[in-house]
């Protein structure tokens, strides 16, 4: 399992504008300056949260994006699955359809359990556990 960069500036984001969310919106311009990631990848990370409600953007003056919960209601592993598609460490695992061998193969339940620890792990975390405490 490799975490793409989507999924982890997915995670950068989040926490950028939940540690900036007392101005309200906070520009696409802004985000990316501080996070030093290219506007035009930002929008398209922006547009998947957009689209699945974890943030709302606003266009023109004084527009921008933000957060529509709290940053303790956001977990890392809801994040991660909603851009990377799954945490499997195995393609057998991502499938739609099961694999032909599953029913003889001896490492699919260790690998099941992986996946499942992985998943535990990653949503015991929240994007209130990653901000900046001062």
């Amino acid at each position: 399992m490799i975490v793409s960069t989507k999924g982890r500036y997915a995670l950068r984001v989040m926490i950028d504008l939940a540690e900036h969310q007392a101005e309200k919106y906070v520009p696409l311009k802004e985000v990316a300056a501080r996070q030093e990631i290219s506007e035009k990848y930002l929008e398209n990370i922006l547009k998947v949260l957009v689209q699945n409600g974890f943030l709302e953007g606003l266009r023109g003056k004084g527009g921008g994006y933000r957060l529509t919960r709290s940053p303790d209601q956001y977990t890392v592993g809801e994040i991660l699955m909603l851009t990377e598609g799954s945490l499997a460490p195995v393609a057998c695992l991502s499938c739609e359809e099961p694999c032909e061998r599953a029913d003889s193969c001896r490492t699919i339940g260790m690998w099941r359990r992986f996946e499942e620890i992985t998943n535990e792990y990653f949503d015991g975390i929240t994007v209130k556990d990653l901000m900046k405490t001062e």
